[in-house]
C-alpha cells in the first residue's frame, strides 16, 4: 500500500501537462468545457457549473487518471516501453487504461466480473485489452468481490511481471487531476465551492490541491452515498453509484483537504441524472447526479452571487443498459 510518504512526494508537483510526445489521441485528454446548469441552479441561490468530462476520448474523467499513472511509472523506470500493465476494474478505469496503453504500446490486461455491464467489457476489449471475467453467483455482485478481484490481479502481476497500476492506492493520479483544478481556475476564477464525489479519492483530492494552492478560501465539499457513508461513518454498503464509496478508508483521501461531506441518497442522485438529461440536455452517470444533487444542496443555502463548481464525470451512454434512465437502480457493482 502507498503510505502518506508516497502521497507527500506529490505535494509540490506541477499539474500534469501534455508533453511533445503526447500527440494524436492522447492530446484529446483534458481541456474540457465548464458549463452552467441554469435549470438546476436554484432561483435564489448560487449558480452551479459542471466540468463536462464526457468529451474525453473514452467519455470519462478517468482518462486523466490513466495517463497520469502510466506516464509516472514510465518516467520512474518502473514501466519500460512495451511492458504489460494490469488492473482490476468495473468499467471506466479499464477503458481509460486500455486506451492509454494501446496508444503508448503497452499490452493491457483487465480483471473484472460478469456483473459488469456488457458494453463496458466490450469497450475494454475493443480498445485492445485482454479481459479476464470472473464469474459471480447468478451474475450478481457479492460481499468480498473487491478483495477477490484484487487477489486475482496481484496473482497475475506476480506471475507475469505486469505493472499493477493499483488505482485505489496510487497517488500518481493526483497530478493528473491537479491539471483539472488548474483548468477550473482558468475558466471560473471566482469559484466559491468545489464539490466532488469520492471513489478512489484521486479526483477530489488532486483538484482540491490545485484550488487550495490558488485560493485558500475556496470551500471543498466531498460527496458519498447515504447507503455507504465511508467518510462520515467508516462503513460501506450496497448502492448503485458505480466507482464510489468502495473502501471504508480511501488511502488517497486527506481530511485536511475538504471542509464538509455531503451524504446524498442514491435515489436523489438518480432523479438528478434524469433531470440533467431532460432539462439540461446532458446524458450523465449516477456519480454526476450525486455531484449535482450535492451542489444544488449547498447552492440553495448560498447567496445568488456565489459560484459552485462540480464535475460531470462521464457520458451516460455507458449506463443505458443499467436502466438508469428508466428509473431503475442498476448494478450494485461499484468498482471504478
Amino acid at each position: 500500500m502507498n503510505d502518506r510518504a508516497g502521497m507527500d512526494d506529490h505535494e509540490n508537483h506541477e499539474p500534469l501537462e501534455l508533453s511533445a510526445a503526447d500527440d494524436g489521441t492522447i492530446a484529446a485528454i483534458g481541456d474540457s468545457p465548464l458549463v452552467e446548469l441554469p435549470t438546476i441552479s436554484p432561483d435564489d441561490g448560487a449558480t452551479i457549473y459542471a466540468k463536462w468530462e464526457g468529451g474525453n476520448p473514452t467519455g470519462s474523467i478517468k482518462d486523466r487518471m490513466a495517463l497520469a499513472m502510466i506516464r509516472a511509472a514510465r518516467e520512474r523506470g518502473e514501466l519500460e516501453p512495451g511492458e504489460p500493465v494490469i488492473e482490476f476494474t468495473g468499467g471506466s478505469t479499464g477503458s481509460s487504461l486500455a486506451f492509454v496503453c494501446s496508444v503508448l504500446g503497452h499490452p493491457f490486461r483487465v480483471v473484472t466480473a460478469d456483473c459488469v455491464a456488457d458494453e463496458k467489457i466490450a469497450s475494454m476489449r475493443a480498445l485492445g485489452a485482454d479481459v479476464e471475467v470472473v464469474e459471480t453467483p447468478d451474475g450478481v455482485a457479492y460481499d468480498g468481490l473487491f478483495d477477490d478481484l484484487r487477489r486475482e490481479t496481484e496473482r497475475i502481476a506476480d506471475e507475469t511481471g505486469a505493472y499493477f497500476t493499483n488505482q485505489f492506492e496510487n497517488p500518481d493520479q493526483l497530478d493528473g487531476y491537479r491539471a483539472l483544478g488548474a483548468e477550473i481556475l482558468t475558466q471560473q476564477p471566482d469559484i466559491d465551492e468545489f464539490v466532488m464525489i469520492v471513489g478512489t479519492g484521486g479526483c477530489a483530492m488532486g483538484t482540491a490541491k490545485a484550488l487550495r494552492e490558488s485560493n485558500r478560501d475556496i470551500d471543498i465539499g466531498v460527496v458519498e452515498p447515504a447507503e455507504s457513508p465511508v467518510l462520515t461513518d467508516g462503513t460501506t454498503g450496497e448502492h448503485s453509484v458505480q466507482g464510489t464509496a468502495i473502501v471504508a478508508s480511501p488511502p488517497l483521501v486527506d481530511d485536511e483537504l475538504y471542509d464538509r461531506v455531503y451524504t446524498i441518497p442514491t435515489d436523489d442522485g438518480i432523479e438528478t441524472v434524469q433531470q440533467i438529461a431532460s432539462e439540461e440536455g446532458l446524458l450523465v452517470g449516477t456519480s454526476t447526479g450525486m455531484n449535482v444533487a450535492a451542489a444544488r444542496r449547498t447552492a440553495e443555502a448560498r447567496d445568488p452571487d456565489d459560484v459552485i463548481v462540480t464535475i460531470a464525470c462521464d457520458t451516460g451512454l455507458k449506463y443505458l443498459s443499467d436502466g438508469l434512465y428508466e428509473g431503475l437502480e442498476g448494478s450494485t457493482f461499484c468498482l471504478c
